[in-house]
């Protein structure tokens, strides 16, 4: 157990991070939402009945949709942009290991890299793939939230429900993704310019302490 730990501790304390502030945003989400509807003389609703609203679909999926969106293109950016002085760009000079070929016969080499033809070709772009796959359908399903959350408070207001065709372009919608889309690229430009000046002893996400500022990469 303690072996398994030691092998995965940075992505089992995320995700029991992840976990604990999921449960947060839902324990008070229900509130929140409960709050509401009491304003409008609507009682209270169960947690599986919440789980399903507009109002808990919507504040999730905008926070994945801006999350999957900034680390899609900062993987994709990465293979073509630099930055000189940066931990998070590629170097100036010389090749990058991650720029070289896959070997096909490297020992422990993954599944796909030994099978060659177009899994390869498909497995060497699979992490931007996946990422921009969950943007999109984090996107989708905040269009849906969005939706359903603006139509219950049209009934509950006693005003006419909005079609689809209308919503995606109301400002409602668009507004609610850009003020999620600036903070993610605020971050991403946030960690990149830092790196350059300063640093954290340990991290991989920093150039070693006695690094000069000029130095691109860890």
């Amino acid at each position: 157990m303690m072996k398994f730990f030691r092998n995965n501790s940075l992505s089992i304390i995320f995700l029991v991070l992840f976990i604990f502030s999921f449960l947060g945003q839902i324990l008070f989400g229900i509130k929140d939402y409960n709050k509401e509807n009491a304003e409008y003389g609507k009682p209270p609703v169960s947690v599986m009945v919440y789980l399903k609203s507009g109002h808990f679909l919507e504040a999730t999926f905008e926070n994945w949709e801006s999350e999957f969106l900034q680390m899609g293109l900062f993987v994709w950016l990465t293979i073509f942009l630099k930055q000189k002085g940066s931990s998070e760009s590629k170097k100036f000079d010389g090749s990058d290991e991650v720029d070289k070929e896959p070997d096909q016969f490297k020992p422990f080499a993954p599944w796909a890299v030994r099978k060659g033809g177009m899994i390869l070709k498909f497995y060497k772009h699979s992490l931007t793939i996946c990422l921009f796959a969950l943007f999109f359908a984090s996107l989708i399903l905040h269009f849906y939230g969005s939706y359903k959350e603006e139509n219950f408070t049209n009934f509950l207001k006693h005003k006419p429900s909005v079609k689809i065709a209308e919503y995606i372009s109301d400002s409602k919608f668009w507004f609610e993704s850009f003020q999620n889309w600036q903070s993610e690229f605020l971050s991403v430009f946030a960690i990149i310019i830092l790196s350059i000046f300063l640093r954290q002893k340990g991290s991989p996400q920093s150039k070693p302490v006695d690094s000069p500022n000029s130095e691109t990469g860890e």
